[in-house]
């Protein structure tokens, strides 16, 4: 099952802190717990998708575990995502990461991704009424009826606000279907660089071969809050979202009405300091997954989380909180990657523009696998070790010449 929101708390503790350093998720998505993903009798099972040859974003971006400028102080304790991101929104700059290309499933944050494609092609005015498939899909809903009449920004609007997967269906529908729209957001996924994401349904319910990243959702993210439409929408608290009529065909049913819509985005809800908006998900395979923007004295910071847990006493919001505060106070010279964006076509793009690719100069500060809770990856275990060799060779030298001179 899925939905937009963050789902009920796991029963058993996993570690508050997981392990990725030995990079577990390089090539696929962590093993499923249910059978959503099993694949259909008669179909071919997707292959995981190639891993490139170099790190898009940055060769630190590369590593499995934690990587981070100590400049910007300790990452904040008892993260339970096995994967995460902070970047600054503006410059595209990555702050701190966590398995940064490390797939997992998106959940409903793909979502994000298939808002492009409709901000891209249909028309918001357009008006259609659902059929009996979508309005009864499984999962969070907009609340869509039978005989209903929708525009496209109210299934858009529903779709980012409270995560509706039968918005997402007849979103669908008009960019030619299922396997249509699927193709078209995962073409839009590639031109972005989003490598590591396969798009295998549209609403971000589990399905065969379904895969992100965490610096793919935020590029994805990145691309979307340069459109002032979907600016708008995820800025929402509520919406009121159209009724439809009584069913004939069911004894004593009354009309529908309009009802009030809130976002599934709490930090929006409870006002926490700057919130823009954000996207939630969760389902059981992808455990919950969040991106949001957030804005203090001009700067605005963007955190994805993927593959968490509410854990006891330790909230996920909290979590989300604290990743937050942790890009406002890193310096702003500080860069462990970049956001690379390719270059968009403005007249196909309308509002939404885009900054060419660049590919960053690992900072010397820059580190992986911070903090008492990550324990250092291997890749500088070996450095280190190096290290220590050639400074032991020096002095072997160095004493043998002085004994030389005697």
């Amino acid at each position: 099952m899925t939905g937009g929101t963050f789902g009920p708390a796991a029963a058993a503790p996993m570690p508050t802190t997981p392990i990725t350093d030995h990079c577990p998720y390089r090539v696929g998505t962590p093993p499923p717990v249910d059978e959503s993903e099993v694949v259909a009798p008669g179909s071919p099972t997707p292959t995981p998708l190639p891993v490139p040859a170099t790190s898009v974003g940055g060769e630190q971006l590369a590593h499995c575990g934690v990587v981070a400028d100590p400049i910007a102080g300790p990452i904040p304790p008892a993260l339970t995502s096995a994967g995460w991101l902070v970047a600054d929104l503006d410059s595209g700059a990555v702050l701190a990461a966590k398995d940064p290309h490390g797939r997992y499933r998106p959940a409903s944050t793909i979502k994000v991704l298939l808002a492009l494609v409709v901000l891209d092609e249909l028309d918001l005015d357009a008006v259609i009424t659902p059929t009996v498939a979508e309005w009864s899909t499984e999962g969070d809903s907009c609340g869509m009826g039978p005989g209903g009449h929708y525009s496209n920004r109210d299934l858009l609007t529903g779709l980012l606000v409270v995560s509706g997967n039968d918005c997402a269906n007849a979103l669908a529908r008009q960019l030619g279907g299922v396997e249509e729209t699927l193709a078209k957001m995962n073409a839009k996924a590639q031109a972005l660089g989003a490598l590591d994401t396969r798009a295998a349904s549209p609403s971000g319910l589990d399905a065969p071969g379904m895969s992100s990243s965490p610096y793919d959702l935020a590029v994805i993210l990145r691309e979307a809050m340069t459109d002032t439409t979907f600016q708008s929408i995820v800025a929402l608290e509520s919406y009121r979202f159209p009724g439809y009529p009584k069913r004939p065909d069911v004894p004593g049913d009354k009309d529908h009405p309009a009802y009030l819509m809130q976002t599934s985005n709490h930090l929006l809800l409870e006002g926490y300091p700057g919130m823009i908006g954000g996207k939630t998900g969760y389902t059981d395979d992808a455990r919950k997954t969040y991106v949001g923007v957030t804005e203090r004295d001009g700067r605005r910071i963007l955190v994805v989380e993927m593959f968490g847990l509410t854990v006891g006493t330790n909230s996920y919001w909290d979590q989300t909180k604290a990743l937050f505060d942790y890009g406002f106070r890193t310096p702003a010279n500080v860069e462990i990657g970049t956001l690379t964006t390719p270059v968009a076509d403005s007249a196909a793009t309308g509002t939404r523009t885009s900054t060419p690719t660049t590919t960053p100069t690992a900072s010397p500060r820059t580190v992986t696998a911070t903090g008492p809770d990550h324990p250092a990856g291997w890749s500088v275990r070996i450095l280190i070790g190096l290290v220590a060799a050639l400074v032991a060779v020096l002095l072997a030298l160095l004493a043998i010449r002085l004994f030389a001179k005697r």
